[in-house]
């Protein structure tokens, strides 16, 4: 009996180095699909890239075809509305606008908008992660409400006080998953990109709630 736990421990053990090895971990835990194009458009929008692909992992999945109850389309689950503003930032042309917004699944526009998204909320929350995914999950205009009813500050960094559970939970996920991606895949450096002078423009919209 001794020697049969003792077995079983034994594959346990082995199991879990295997499983923590960086190799299996990059090919079943945390995967880095769509790499390039979340690397050119993090690098364009100055954004963290690891932060961008934690965020997708949690939202879809990787899954292109993901939608959510509330009408959040695609990999980065960004909803319609949320991405005529987004265009409407940018200066698209309403034609190209509504062409991305219709075709919101597609790869290419669903990252370019997400992660213009990530860094313009990150740029209103003065670069605090844990405010710039609760407003990512539970939109810009609840955030702005609990820090005036909480008194937080531009440093707040304790998840647990989020009065939502789905966004306590939801920053937790990410975060997590932000810190994996980072150590699984830190050495590369960000792919330069060069950018229209139009899309450099981060407008302000304050009292806008998304």
């Amino acid at each position: 009996m001794l020697k049969k736990i003792l077995a079983v421990c034994t594959a346990l053990i082995a199991l879990y180095f295997f499983v923590s090895t960086p190799t299996i971990q990059k090919k079943f835990l945390y995967p880095f699909p769509y790499r390039s194009t979340i690397e050119n458009y993090s690098s364009r929008w100055k954004v963290d890239k690891f932060l961008a692909v934690a965020v997708m992992k949690v939202e879809s999945n990787f899954s292109e075809e993901a939608h959510s109850h509330s009408g959040a389309v695609g990999l980065m689950q960004i909803m319609p509305e949320t991405a005529a503003w987004i265009a409407y930032q940018l200066g698209e042309a309403p034609e190209a606008a509504a062409d991305d917004i219709k075709n919101l699944r597609n790869p290419e526009t669903n990252i370019r908008y997400g992660t213009w998204y990530l860094a313009e909320l990150k740029d209103e929350f003065k670069g605090n992660d844990v405010l710039t995914l609760a407003a990512y999950n539970a939109g810009r205009g609840n955030v702005h409400k609990w820090i005036e009813e909480n008194h937080w500050s531009e440093n707040f960094s304790d998840a647990d006080k989020i009065p939502y559970a789905e966004t306590r939970d939801y920053v937790k996920r990410v975060l997590h998953c932000r810190e994996k991606y980072s150590e699984l895949y830190g050495t590369n450096n960000f792919i330069s990109t060069p950018i229209a002078l139009h899309e450099l423009r981060f407008a302000r919209l304050k009292n806008l709630s998304l």
